[in-house]
């Protein structure tokens, strides 16, 4: 009898811990709940606990943003900072000598060089960054607007807003191939443990302000499978990724396609069931990521179907618009409609639109780099300058944050590998970023590099500062987006670029 008394008491404690469980937010109900308080801002850092983390984690309240929204632009394969947003005059004086020839310190023998650098390539054969005959400037340059910032001639379409840009002369980062792509968007060298990307961090740490639109889209991107880091979440969940969206108003979405014959109505009732047999289970796995992830995936996916293809639908816009997008032209069209189309996203409540207006690694220019950037420079110029006076019309650019970047910049010296006489090999010692919009000072520069180019001087900024800032302008605090079971390194954190902000 006692036994009997003790096994019903045993079943009992089973089902209400796990009814306790689910009523208090981590079965399917606590986390539609769980979404909406952090939607309204209602869940406080102090407060999160394992469970709320698991449905939807707010670790950071808004402090006092300025932007709204992000658009970040990422120009794959590395653009010569010196030949777009950061001339050196030295160059073209002392072309054709070797940097111990110059009145300047040799950068090689700068102890920047060790302190920043990190070759996966064993030192005593890496020759990359190193290459001592000076190559000049590939193009000319002069001062733009009131503010007088020097830009290359290659950018006439974007020296036109100079006025509202703030340049970053004194970035650096440590990897010197092309893992550096995903590192400039997740802060870690390729040898280390990744860490989620920077849209991701916005995405887990802002509510949404369109429940049918996703709140990190991506356009152009990844480039290919091994950057897919770029735009990953790893360990904060496959829900804070971002979401690859084609520029194709009938089949934006494939995933969410309903199949040839089936009703709106009958996709809607299937997506139900699917619904209701994935609560079941999370009541039983509160837990799995992955399958809160399919969830809240097959919620949005429906809702998206009416609400992605609007979005990017260009018929609703004006010939004028589009014309300054480019979109009229075969050189421009495809930067143009990626950025046309993240212009319309942000004004539809999306927060963190991650745009790759050209394929991966076009600018990497070890040989012919005056052809090559001369070209590149052509497909994306009035596009992205056509984006800053669009937003700036409209009111946007008050409440949105643009963002416009490279993954390293290029070596002063010529390129010598491969009997190379007309390029430049990567460079990530120092090279330039810039940015536009809510929050910045405008027409301004910040840090800059020595007179070749070849160092950020200072202490620079490495690229998880370019992160803090960008956060810091959404009202997140970057030290204070950690994990349980997950602690961040210094150097994840970043620091704000408190120089920039207006």
């Amino acid at each position: 009898m006692t036994q009997r008394f003790a096994d019903t008491q045993a079943c009992d404690c089973r089902h209400s811990r796990r009814a306790f469980l689910s009523d208090m937010g981590m079965g399917f109900t606590g986390l539609a709940l769980g979404a909406m308080l952090a939607d309204d801002g209602i869940l406080r850092s102090a407060e999160i606990t394992a469970s709320s983390l698991a449905s939807s984690p707010l670790p950071s309240l808004p402090l006092g943003p300025r932007a709204k929204s992000v658009i970040w632009i990422f120009l794959s394969g590395g653009y010569s900072h010196v030949e777009t947003f950061d001339p050196k005059p030295a160059l073209n004086q002392y072309a054709g000598m070797t940097f111990d020839k110059t009145p300047f310190e040799n950068p090689a023998n700068s102890p920047l060089h060790k302190k920043r650098f990190r070759s996966v390539a064993a030192e005593e054969i890496n020759v990359r960054d190193v290459y001592p005959t000076i190559y000049p400037m590939q193009v000319g340059w002069r001062k733009h607007g009131d503010s007088g910032i020097e830009i290359t001639d290659w950018w006439p379409h974007l020296a036109k807003q100079v006025d509202e840009l703030c340049f970053v002369r004194n970035m650096w980062t440590t990897d010197n191939d092309h893992a550096a792509e995903n590192q400039i968007h997740t802060g870690r060298h390729r040898l280390d443990e990744q860490q989620p990307s920077v849209g991701a961090w916005a995405h887990y740490g802002l509510g949404t302000l369109n429940d049918n639109l996703p709140k990190f889209a991506v356009l152009g991107g990844p480039t290919r499978s091994d950057t897919r880091l770029s735009i990953d979440s790893l360990y904060l969940g496959p829900q804070h990724a971002g979401v690859p969206l084609a520029l194709d108003p009938k089949n934006p979405l494939p995933f969410g396609q309903r199949h040839a014959g089936q009703s709106l109505e009958e996709q809607r009732l299937e997506y139900e069931l699917i619904g209701k047999l994935n609560a079941l289970t999370a009541v039983e796995y509160p837990q799995d990521q992955e399958l809160l992830a399919r969830i809240r995936a097959y919620e949005l996916a429906f809702r998206m179907q009416a609400a992605v293809p609007e979005a990017i639908d260009f018929t609703q816009e004006t010939e004028t618009t589009t014309k300054l997008y480019g979109i009229d032209n075969e050189t421009t069209k495809v930067a143009g409609q990626r950025l046309l189309a993240a212009r319309r996203l942000v004004e539809r409540g999306v927060r963190f639109v991650q745009v790759f207006p050209s394929p991966y690694g076009v600018w990497d220019s070890h040989q012919k780099l005056k052809d090559n950037h001369t070209r590149l420079c052509g497909t994306v110029d009035l596009p992205v300058a056509g984006l800053i006076q669009d937003l700036k019309q409209r009111g946007l650019l008050d409440e949105t944050l643009v963002v416009f970047c490279t993954e390293f910049g290029r070596t002063p010296g010529l390129e010598l590998r491969g009997g190379g006489k007309d390029g430049r090999d990567h460079h990530p010692n120092g090279f330039t970023i810039w940015m536009a919009g809510a929050g910045l000072k405008q027409g301004y520069v910040h840090g800059e590099t020595d007179e070749l180019g070849y160092h950020a001087l200072g202490e620079g900024h490495y690229v998880t500062d370019l992160h803090a800032t960008v956060l810091h302008l959404l009202g997140l605090d970057n030290r204070r987006l950690e994990i349980p079971g997950r602690k961040r390194l210094e150097i994840d954190h970043g620091q704000v670029i408190h120089d920039i902000l207006a």
